[in-house]
């Protein structure tokens, strides 16, 4: 942080008259603030204490005294990007922090903007360019996609950091977004097409690739929906899980409840086959086919290329969220808002040779940030923190390791090393839950690397329930993994060491 910028942060802290001044530069901001296709729908100090959102949601309470601006940004005839910059009125930490949204986006993430907040962070949320939970947005609105893929978070980073430098006189030492799922996906995008927008960047459980990841995502319920008997019920996902987990979790050498290593385990459900009538403890032949084909590796069959891995071993509890009585909503909506687009398009129709390259078509690099050409990000200091749970149900974790092989192969080992570091969580959920390890402050950790070059290497998770500790484990920088020393707690971090698998 720059000696100046930390000036502020002391100055903001001990005058009265500054907080004063602050308070009326950002009342001027509806006139004072100049932004380009922008438009300050409102610029208004926010009394310490409590700040209830618009549409009925909570009230965020413990909130420090901030400036809220709200922007409305039309980059197009066809914009319309509502985003919120809140800027900490007192104790501000000098640096600048953007949030993702999950899914199709459609709202302001208040709750990120109170969190960022309430640690100093000048902080900004967006909608992504429209208000729905799906992408019927879309349809007759090209522009509106765009805004949706890249352009809003882009639109909301650049008048963010003019926001600030107007209400501070002063532009942040560094910039930051932390978003999980699409906003993962919205984080790849970053890194990859706009390399100075931020300085470092989390990326969670990212969904870079949904287009191919809608025929992993929607062929699990086609496959248990295939006929009535494919149907797996409810509670049947505990069978399976129990023995997957007592196949695949003492294949790391230690029995702890979690399956650390889910890809050296080939569990196959056939074991669970019923010998004669189905009871609850045994899957019928259909059962067992619907529920490799949730396992398995989605290939085209035109050309062996590979789409996407299946599910692991250890995510079975979360199936009935993606393979249950109805499709994920986010993957159906690409294929009847984006890629046909058809309200009665039928998710048991879906079939990769037929509808692959449709979807890649009617996607054309709006949705999708696959690319692992990082060179542009990391050479100019950026860093990029990946994570993942290997329990995901909601996008496939083999992805993320995909893509870190894939940057790899690149950009070279060194220039990896020095710009990425990929965590994979056993036991861990979509962002998060699931039955292991599942707290940790990344961004804590991604600003310990950029600002004082202290690279990562564990980092400690931890396990609550009923909001007792239970259990910390390291996580280690892919492709490490925790393997136990042999002597001390299992349920305690310092048992563990990181190695090379």
């Amino acid at each position: 942080m720059r000696t100046f910028a930390l000036g502020y942060v002391v100055f903001f802290a001990m005058s009265a008259h500054s907080q004063e001044v602050l308070i009326s530069a950002c009342e001027n901001l509806t006139t004072s603030l100049d932004l380009s296709a922008t438009i300050v729908t409102s610029a208004r100090p926010v009394t310490a204490g409590s700040f209830t959102p618009p549409n009925s949601q909570p009230t965020l309470l413990d909130l420090p005294e901030f400036c809220r601006v709200e922007l409305t940004i039309a980059p197009t005839p066809d914009s319309d990007i509502k985003s919120e910059v809140w800027l900490p009125l007192e104790e501000w930490n000098g640096k600048f922090l953007t949030v993702g949204n999950g899914g199709w986006g459609g709202s302001i993430q208040y709750d990120a903007l109170a969190e960022g907040v309430g640690r100093g962070f000048a902080t900004a949320s967006t909608d992504t360019g429209h208000t729905t939970t799906d992408a019927s947005f879309a349809v007759g609105h090209p522009e509106k996609l765009i805004d949706f893929g890249y352009r809003a978070i882009h639109e909301t980073a650049v008048k963010g950091k003019a926001t600030i430098a107007r209400l501070y006189g002063i532009a942040p030492d560094y910039s930051y977004f932390n978003g999980c799922s699409g906003g993962g996906r919205q984080s790849f995008m970053e890194a990859q097409r706009y390399p100075e927008d931020f300085d470092a960047i989390i990326a969670g459980a990212p969904g870079y690739d949904r287009t191919d990841v809608a025929f992993q995502t929607l062929g699990m319920i086609k496959a248990t929906h295939e006929t009535p008997e494919s149907f797996i019920p409810t509670e049947k996902y505990e069978l399976i899980h129990r023995a997957a987990m007592k196949m695949c979790d003492a294949r790391d050498g230690l029995e702890d409840g979690l399956i650390s290593e889910p890809v050296d385990c080939d569990f196959d459900p056939v074991v669970l086959q019923c010998e004669g009538s189905e009871t609850g403890n045994c899957l019928t032949e259909s059962q067992v086919v619907a529920a490799s084909k949730i396992y398995a590796t989605i290939v085209d069959p035109r050309t062996d290329e590979v789409l996407t891995a299946g599910l692991e071993p250890g995510s079975e509890m979360n199936w009935g969220r993606v393979a249950g009585t109805e499709p994920n909503p986010m993957y159906l909506s690409l294929l009847q808002h984006v890629v046909f687009p058809d309200e009665d398009w039928d998710y048991r129709s879906i079939d990769v040779a037929s509808h692959l390259d449709v979807a890649r078509a009617a996607d054309d690099g709006v949705l999708a940030a696959i690319s692992p050409n990082l060179e542009p990000f990391i050479s100019r200091g950026g860093r990029l923190l990946i994570y993942h749970g290997w329990a995901d149900q909601n996008i496939p974790p083999m992805g993320s390791t995909d893509y870190y092989e894939q940057v790899v192969d690149t950009i070279g080992e060194s220039m990896t090393e020095d710009g990425v570091r990929l965590y994979m969580i056993p036991g861990m959920g979509h962002c998060s839950g699931g039955y292991g390890p599942d707290e940790f402050d990344a961004l804590a950790v991604l600003e310990r690397w950029r600002e004082q070059g202290d690279a990562p290497q564990a980092i400690v998770a931890t396990q609550r329930e009923d909001n007792n500790v239970v259990r910390t484990r390291p996580l280690c920088p892919y492709p490490q993994v925790a393997r136990y020393d042999g002597t001390g707690s299992i349920d305690e971090a310092e048992s563990f060491t990181c190695v090379v698998r």
